[in-house]
C-alpha cells in the first residue's frame, strides 16, 4: 500500500472522536463510518472517471456532449460535480449554506447510486443508510465537523487495491471494539498475493475470459485484489463476479463493480438465494465467514434442489457449505483457492456431516494441496488458517499435498491487531514452487488421497464376568424353520416369579409401595389414595430407577433365587444350598398395565428376564482402498488389541487431515551427561552461596 494513502487511516480513525465526544457507543461507529468512506470513494472514482474521459476526449468538447458521454458511460453520475464543479471539499467551504448544499450535492446522485448509499428515506434494503446516519448527526450537532474531516480525503490517486487495504486497517479496529464483525476474517493483502500467485500458476494464458469468482466477496478486497494481480501477470482478459449479504460491503464492492469491466456484483445469502445458478466459472476464490451458524436458514439448506449440498456440517459453523457451492460452481476445468479455520480439517467423526463432505470432496479427487499458514496472520485472530487448493484438472490424480507454511513469514515492524506476520514475496514464491513441483521437502509431503481416510469399526462387546463367562451361555437355541440355522434367544425368561426384593427402598418408594411383593397384587393391597393405573406408573417409575447390581437387589422364583455378586461381576443363583455363578448379564424387570375388559378387571403383570450384558464400542482403524485388504486389517486389528467376544456392527469410513500429526517433530532431548554436569555447577554455585551467608 502506497505511504500517501496511510495518512489517511489515522484521519478517518479520528472522526471516531467527534462520535465518542457526542456519545455515540463504539460498536456503533462502523455504521457511521462505513456511509461517508463510500461516500469520498465514489467521488474519487467520479472525478477520475471525468478526468480520464476529459483527456481521452478532448478539451474543445463542449460540456453538453461531455456530460452525455459520462451519462452513457453507465457508471454513475453526479450533477454538483460535473455540471457545477463542486466537490464534498468545496460544499464545506461554506457552513452556512452547508446543509442546503449537502442535500443537493447527494440528491444529484443517479438514482443507482442513491440507493447503494441509502439517500432518500426507504422501507427496503438501505444498504449504507447515509440518510439515517446524517440524521442522528444532525440531531447531535456535529453533522458539519464531521463531513468535512472526510471531505479532506481524496483517493483519486489510489486504484481499488490500495482503497480496499485502506479499509482493511479501519475494519481491522472496528473489529477490536464491534461485536457484529464476530466470525469474519478480513483478508490481508499478503494473503490475497498468495493466492494470486497459486491462481496465476494453474491457469493458462489465452484470450478466453477468465472467470472469477467470490461468494463471499464482502467489499471485494479478494476479488478486485485477485483480478488486479492477474492482470499483471497474464494478458487473459478477466470478469469478475460477486456476492455479498452485508448491507455495507455489498455497497462498497457493487460501487467498485461500476468502474471495472466486466464486474458483476450481487446481493444477497448465497447459501439460500445464489444468483448466479448457471453460471460456472474458471477461478474460485473466497474466505467464508468462521463458526458463524446457519440455524437461522436451516430449512432452506436441508431443502434446496440445486444439488450443491452432498451434506450438511454442525449448524454451528456453516464453511463447508460454502465450500460444497464453490466447487459447484467451478466449471470442468476450473480451480479455487479457499481460506479455512482448522474446523474444516477435522471437525466431526466419521459418519458425521463434516467428515462426509470431506470424504466426498477427496472421492471426486477436486482437493490438490492444503496449505497452513502462519499464526497471527489474520487482523482479528491469532489461530491458524489454511488454504484450501481446488483443482478439477489435477495433473497428479489422487494425490494431495500437505504444505506446512506456518514458518513461511516476516515479522512485521509493527503489528496491526492479531496480525504479526506476513507472507513476504520471497516465501510466497517459495510456496507456490513447492506446489508446482509436488514433491516431498522438509516443509510438504505428497500422499495418497486415501492416506486421510480411516475406518470407524463399530462393534457389540459382550462382558464376561471374573471367569469369563457370560449369560448368554445359557440362553435357549431354536432353529429358523426357514433356514435351517441355530439362533439363539435374546433373553432367558424366569417363570413362576413369587417376588422381587429390593432391601434399600427411599421413603418415596416405600409410601408408592406398600409391599415389597411386587407379583401377586391385588387391588385390596393398595392405599386408598392410590389407583391400580396410578400404582402402575409408580412401579414403571421404581423399575426405571432400580439398579440390577445392587447387592440386596433379588429375584424370586419357586425354583430359586438370583441376584448379581458385583466382586464375580456374575448373575448368581441360588437354589437351596446350591449356588452357581452363570456369567456376566442383567437382571431385566418389566411391568405391564392390562385394561379392565367385560369379563377381567384391570391387572398388573411384571416378567423378569435375564439378558446378557451387551456394549457398543467403535475402533479407529487405518483404512486400505482394496477391499478385501480394508477387511484384513480390521480384522487383524481386532485380533490384537480386543479380547472381549465381540460382533461386527457397520464400518464407516471417514476422512480427516491432521497436520500436527504428519509435521510433528520431537523435541530433541539433551544428552544425560550434559543435564549431570548442569546439576553440579549448581550444586557448586549453591554451595558458594551458602559459604558467603556464614561469612
Amino acid at each position: 500500500m502506497s505511504d500517501n494513502i496511510l495518512k489517511y487511516e489515522s484521519k478517518i480513525w479520528n472522526t471516531a472522536d467527534l462520535l465518542r465526544s457526542s456519545g455515540f457507543k463504539e460498536g456503533d461507529f462502523p455504521k457511521f463510518m462505513m456511509p461517508f468512506f463510500a461516500l469520498a470513494m465514489v467521488e474519487s472514482r467520479f472525478i477520475r472517471m471525468g478526468e480520464e474521459l476529459r483527456a481521452e476526449v478532448g478539451e474543445e468538447l463542449p460540456i453538453e456532449d461531455f456530460i452525455e458521454l459520462i451519462k452513457d458511460s453507465d457508471q454513475g453520475y453526479n450533477t454538483y460535480l460535473f455540471e457545477h464543479n463542486k466537490t464534498l471539499k468545496d460544499i464545506c467551504k461554506n457552513d452556512k449554506s452547508f446543509e442546503i448544499d449537502f442535500d443537493a450535492y447527494m440528491g444529484g446522485f443517479d438514482s443507482e447510486t442513491k440507493d447503494l448509499l441509502g439517500v432518500d428515506r426507504a422501507e427496503g434494503d438501505k444498504f449504507l443508510d447515509i440518510y439515517s446516519v446524517t440524521r442522528q448527526l444532525k440531531a447531535k450537532k456535529i453533522f458539519f465537523a464531521y463531513v468535512k474531516e472526510w471531505s479532506e480525503i481524496d483517493l483519486r490517486p489510489f486504484d481499488n487495491s490500495e482503497i480496499t487495504t485502506l479499509e482493511e486497517h479501519i475494519k481491522r479496529k472496528w473489529a477490536d471494539i464491534s461485536a457484529e464483525t464476530a466470525g469474519e476474517q478480513y483478508t490481508p493483502s499478503d494473503v490475497i498475493s498468495l493466492i494470486s500467485e497459486i491462481v496465476a500458476s494453474k491457469v493458462d494464458d489465452s484470450e478466453a475470459f477468465l472467470k472469477i469468482y467470490d461468494p463471499t466477496c464482502g467489499g471485494g478486497n479478494m476479488l478486485y485484489g485477485v483480478e488486479d494481480r492477474i492482470n499483471k501477470k497474464l494478458s487473459r482478459p478477466t470478469a469478475t463476479y460477486g456476492q455479498d449479504w452485508n448491507d455495507a460491503l455489498f455497497a462498497l464492492a457493487r460501487i467498485e463493480s461500476r468502474f471495472r469491466q466486466d464486474s458483476h456484483i450481487e446481493y444477497g445469502n448465497t447459501l439460500t438465494d445464489d444468483k448466479y445458478p448457471f453460471e460456472e466459472f474458471d477461478v474460485v476464490v473466497a474466505n467464508p465467514p468462521y463458526g458463524v451458524d446457519w440455524k437461522g436458514y436451516k430449512s432452506d439448506i436441508e431443502n434446496d434442489k440445486t444439488g450443491r449440498f452432498h451434506d450438511t456440517p454442525s449448524v454451528s459453523d456453516g464453511q463447508l457449505l460454502f465450500m460444497q457451492h464453490l466447487i459447484s460452481k467451478m466449471n470442468l476445468d476450473g480451480m479455487g483457492v479457499v481460506v479455512h479455520n482448522g474446523s474444516s480439517l477435522f471437525s466431526g467423526d466419521a459418519g458425521s456431516g463434516e467428515s462426509n463432505i470431506r470424504k466426498w470432496m477427496f472421492d471426486q479427487d477436486i482437493v490438490e494441496a492444503i496449505i497452513q499458514l502462519p499464526t497471527n496472520e489474520f487482523f482479528n485472530t491469532p489461530i491458524f488458517t489454511y488454504l484450501w487448493v481446488l483443482n478439477k484438472k489435477k495433473k497428479h490424480s489422487n494425490k494431495v499435498m500437505l504444505i506446512n507454511a506456518s514458518e513461511k513469514f516476516s515479522p512485521m515492524r509493527k503489528s496491526k491487531g492479531d496480525k504479526r506476520k506476513e507472507i513476504d514475496g520471497l516465501n510466497s514464491q517459495e510456496i507456490v514452487k513447492t506446489l508446482i513441483e509436488y514433491q516431498d521437502n522438509d516443509y510438504a509431503k505428497v500422499f495418497d488421497k486415501e492416506f486421510f481416510y480411516f475406518n470407524k469399526q463399530a462393534i457389540q462387546l459382550t462382558n464376561l464376568d471374573i471367569d469369563g463367562k457370560s449369560i448368554e451361555e445359557f440362553l435357549p437355541v431354536k432353529t429358523d424353520k426357514k433356514t435351517g440355522e441355530s439362533i439363539r434367544a435374546k433373553s432367558l425368561k424366569l417363570l413362576n416369579l413369587e417376588r422381587v426384593e429390593q432391601g434399600e427402598l427411599t421413603a418415596d418408594d416405600k409410601e408408592a409401595f406398600t409391599s415389597i411383593s411386587l407379583f401377586n397384587l391385588i387391588q385390596e393391597e393398595l392405599d386408598d389414595k392410590y389407583t391400580l393405573e396410578e400404582w402402575f406408573l409408580g412401579l414403571k417409575d421404581f423399575i426405571k430407577r432400580y439398579d440390577y447390581k445392587a447387592p440386596d437387589f433379588k429375584v424370586i422364583t419357586d425354583e430359586a433365587t438370583f441376584y448379581y455378586d458385583i466382586e464375580k461381576e456374575s448373575i448368581i443363583k441360588k437354589s437351596g444350598d446350591t449356588v452357581e455363578a452363570l456369567g456376566n448379564g442383567k437382571i431385566v424387570v418389566k411391568a405391564s398395565y392390562k385394561k379392565a375388559t367385560k369379563t377381567k378387571e384391570a391387572s398388573i403383570s411384571v416378567s423378569v428376564e435375564l439378558t446378557p450384558d451387551y456394549e457398543k464400542d467403535y475402533e479407529i482403524v487405518p483404512y486400505a482402498k482394496d477391499e478385501v485388504k480394508n477387511r484384513e486389517n480390521i480384522e487383524a486389528f481386532m485380533k490384537k488389541y480386543v479380547t472381549k467376544p465381540f460382533i461386527y456392527l457397520e464400518n464407516v469410513i471417514g476422512v480427516g487431515i491432521n497436520f500436527n500429526k504428519v509435521f510433528y517433530k520431537p523435541e530433541k532431548l539433551r544428552e544425560l551427561e550434559t543435564i549431570v554436569g548442569e546439576l553440579k555447577d549448581i550444586d557448586k554455585q549453591l554451595k558458594f552461596l551458602e559459604g558467603e551467608l556464614k561469612i
